[in-house]
């Protein structure tokens, strides 16, 4: 298994009931990534539905993930269909919920209707090789989780206040080599730096409220070329809407966030 396969395994307790343990190594500051924290529910609700993909994802999270080691997992079928399957979760740590998942999960192979050429074009971004390491980048916030993925973001974003956009594009991939899959692109829609950057700056810290993910495509092998856009900003609660691309430039999943931008 590759890190993120084992880093997210459960273990079935029964009564709808999942152990797994939470490694430190996903990190943004002191509390893992929201991509990382779903990934255990997310396991869960693929095995409760008896489907190999995530069509929809939505969590919200109710407290900071900021404890590592055991946690449990519960999850529940909402309804068995056709074409979508639904189910929901919930993560709990030392007592108490951290966060909540529902999700809609099928078969990204079969043909349920209509087909059609609509599809987001990808980017104009630079190569991998050519984009500046998210590691290089001035945030505020210690990155214990760029040593489990590779995050690589085109040079016209990546200096902090140097926009006059609030938009990043770049390149991800699991930093063990490990091909991308459609449980892994929940985690690819969180793990860039917020798209604010380059408009304001050191922005820290952003706690995520709720994270969509809607899953189009099974990912070719190789880099994940992404772009996040911060559509509203207002009160400090911002939206930022994504879309992420597989190595063929082939539309796999897109995301919409609601998240707070603190100040102070």
């Amino acid at each position: 298994m590759g890190q993120f396969e084992d880093e997210t395994a459960i273990r079935r307790n029964g009564d709808g009931r999942w152990a797994t343990s939470l490694s430190a190594r996903w990190n943004i500051g002191e509390n893992a990534n929201g991509g990382y924290a779903t990934a255990g529910p997310l396991r869960a609700l693929l095995d409760v539905t008896e489907q190999p993909d995530p069509l929809s994802v939505t969590t919200h999270f109710l407290r900071p993930v900021d404890v590592a080691g055991p946690a449990v997992i519960a999850a529940e079928l909402v309804k068995r269909g056709r074409v979508a399957s639904v189910a929901r979760a919930s993560l709990e740590i030392e007592g108490r919920e951290r966060l909540t998942t529902i999700g809609a999960f099928g078969d990204l192979d079969s043909d349920v209707g209509a087909d059609g050429a609509v599809e987001l074009d990808p980017p104009d971004v630079a190569p991998p090789e050519a984009c500046v390491p998210r590691a290089e980048l001035h945030q505020g916030v210690d990155l214990p989780i760029l040593d489990r993925l590779d995050v690589v973001l085109d040079p016209a974003c990546a200096r902090a206040g140097g926009s006059d956009r609030a938009v990043v594009t770049g390149w991800v991939r699991l930093a063990d080599g490990t091909e991308p899959t459609t449980p892994a692109l929940t985690l690819f829609a969180d793990v860039f730096p917020p798209a604010l950057y380059p408009l304001m700056g050191r922005v820290g810290w952003m706690p995520t409220i709720e994270l969509t993910v809607h899953v189009r495509r099974r990912p070719a092998a190789g880099w994940i070329l992404a772009r996040f856009e911060c559509d509203d900003l207002d009160g400090g609660r911002m939206i930022e809407t994504g879309s992420l691309w597989d190595s063929t430039g082939t539309l796999v999943a897109r995301s919409r966030q609601l998240g707070l931008v603190l100040t102070g």
